[in-house]
């Protein structure tokens, strides 16, 4: 990194927290440090949601993503616009006409204090570690990349969000978040095009699109009903659908964002604005990893993207057969690049198209191979390297000052998302345990000291997980992977209050405490593909509390 990436990073960032602490100074109670004074507009709530949700590892991830896999993790997000309309139609108005500062808090009026605190404590549990990765992400790869000290990033990173949270609460959450946008996307955009600018001359955008075809890239619907298949449509469609109602209709980290809207109509346009803008940006990001792809197959890749990884085995006694593995890849790539080249020159010629999928299958080997070579010089070495793709990239091929700008990207992408579960998990705590638990009465100015208390408390917590996080098979999986062992259960219980009347608090109860070991140990045995657990768990919670609730009988609702 040159002095200008360092420059145009370090005042990105500065510019973020200072900003955000000047403008959202001086919350004099609850209701303006919690939901933000409800003065947000629609395109405000839309991007908050959207910054939310797209953290560090949206955009360090997912290009590699599509680099190793292709198109078809976009199926992950079909379920997401049918979700936002549901939401709208039914949470939000419920939410408003109640007037919660949380989305627990509808549970006692529905159920019951206990049912409220344990969907609070769920939410709490999985929001707390998903903090905690969400700064670990980047950490870890720049750690890596940069040789930057990682347990001073994970500090780093979450002492920045911390600031500005704790100083201004939802509504500077709210008001950075449209500056994070704004330099995600020009970021983005800028990298996008320099990609397609690299190509060799002669190679279009569309000519780049043939290539990722003929790679098997750009393979975007899969309509099987095979369960060892990840992503489909179907479970893009339906288990998409049940994790994005789990996440936008009941996660206090997404629900605080339209809660602050000024109206009903202002939230829910802001919902449909992120439903309509999510699934063309995942696309976009795909693609943007997908050409990074096709720039790779006219310029030398490394055979692991991970530099710990090759640091590990030039230390080894493996190194000569790692070395062979990479000269095999060079020559890999120089006959692939020139059946991609004749491809290019007869699209039609059927034979050429199969040789490219034949040797991109030969090249996926060699990689496998190198991983089990790392393995074998050192266990504890992590192989997966497809969040470092995107990131080598940058850093290899980007000009100066454009370095430090997606480095911007990355680390304001962490702190959005970060920003938004630090001031989730502080308002839960504060509103549905320590407000709802205390006797005696207290003043406005009390519990916005205690808001701000338990951010800085939940930011601390958030950089300890950080700090002894690991990394696993993908980071945006395994973000995903934690709220579908909860979400699901955590809707089921909404949907009880929402349409099951006959169901009272103590069937609802057992039946989350059940339905929640079961989730874990289904997901422990590998049952069904994550996604699918969010409507297992969603179903199986409603249905035996409906199974139970005869058994058990009516009692009458208690509060405290």
């Amino acid at each position: 990194m040159q002095t200008i990436d360092w420059i145009i990073l370090i005042g990105t960032l500065l510019f973020i927290v200072l900003y955000g602490t000047w403008k959202t100074k001086g919350s004099k109670n609850v209701q303006e440090y919690i939901r933000g004074g409800n003065e947000a507009k629609w395109w405000t709530i839309g991007l908050s949601v959207m910054a939310t949700q797209a953290s560090a590892i949206t955009f360090l991830s997912t290009p590699g993503q599509a680099f190793h896999s292709g198109m078809g993790f976009v199926q992950f997000y079909f379920g997401l616009p049918i979700a936002m309309v549901i939401i709208c139609m039914v949470f939000i108005p419920l939410y408003h006409k109640l007037n919660v500062y949380t989305a627990y808090e509808y549970l006692e009026s529905r159920f019951d204090l206990k049912t409220r605190s344990l969907t609070a404590i769920l939410f709490l549990i999985q929001r707390g570690l998903a903090a905690g990765i969400t700064i670990f992400a980047p950490a870890i790869i720049l750690s890596a990349v940069l040789g930057w000290n990682l347990t001073t990033l994970n500090i780093i990173i979450g002492i920045l969000v911390i600031i500005y949270t704790v100083s201004g609460g939802t509504k500077a959450v709210s008001v950075t978040q449209k500056q994070q946008m704004a330099i995600i996307f020009s970021g983005m955009f800028i990298a996008f095009f320099l990609i397609i600018s690299y190509l060799p001359e002669g190679v279009t955008f569309s000519k780049a699109l043939d290539i990722a075809g003929a790679s098997g890239k750009m393979d975007i619907l899969d309509f099987s009903f095979n369960l060892d298949n990840r992503y489909t449509f179907w479970s893009g469609i339906i288990g998409g659908t049940f994790l994005a109602l789990s996440y936008f209709g009941t996660d206090q980290s997404q629900v605080q964002r339209y809660l602050s809207g000024k109206s009903i109509k202002e939230s829910q346009l802001g919902l449909l604005f992120n439903g309509l803008l999510k699934v063309p940006m995942q696309f976009f990001i795909l693609l943007v990893g997908v050409m990074v792809f096709v720039f790779y197959q006219f310029n030398p890749s490394p055979l692991n993207f991970n530099p710990k990884a090759k640091e590990v085995i030039a230390n080894s006694e493996y190194v000569q057969e790692y070395e062979i593995l990479e000269n095999k890849l060079v020559e890999t790539n120089s006959l692939k690049e020139t059946y991609i080249n004749n491809y290019l020159a007869d699209s039609e010629t059927y034979k050429n198209k199969t040789l490219i999928k034949d040797l991109n299958i030969k090249n996926q080997q060699l990689r496998d191979d190198a991983k089990a070579l790392i393995k074998k010089a050192d266990p504890d070495q992590e192989t997966n390297d497809k969040d470092y793709v995107f990131i080598h990239f940058i850093l290899n091929n980007l000009p100066r000052g454009l370095i430090g700008l997606l480095l911007a990207v990355i680390l304001s992408a962490a702190m959005s998302s970060t920003a938004s579960e630090l001031n989730a998990l502080a308002s839960t705590t504060v509103i549905d345990l320590y407000k709802r638990n205390v006797k005696e009465e207290k003043t406005e100015k009390h519990y916005v000291n205690a808001s701000k208390f338990f951010t800085l408390v939940w930011g601390i917590l958030a950089i300890l997980v950080a700090c002894f996080a690991n990394l696993f098979d993908n980071l945006i999986q395994l973000v995903n992977i934690i709220g579908s062992i909860f979400y699901g259960n955590v809707l089921g219980i909404f949907l009880l209050a929402f349409f099951i009347k006959y169901v009272h608090s103590n069937a609802t109860f057992i039946a989350a405490l059940i339905t929640q070991a079961i989730v874990i140990i289904g997901w422990y045995y590998d049952w069904m593909p994550y996604l699918w657990l969010n409507l297992f768990g969603c179903v199986l919670v409603m249905a035996i509390a409906m199974i139970i609730q005869p058994i058990i009988g009516s009692k009458p609702k208690t509060s405290n």
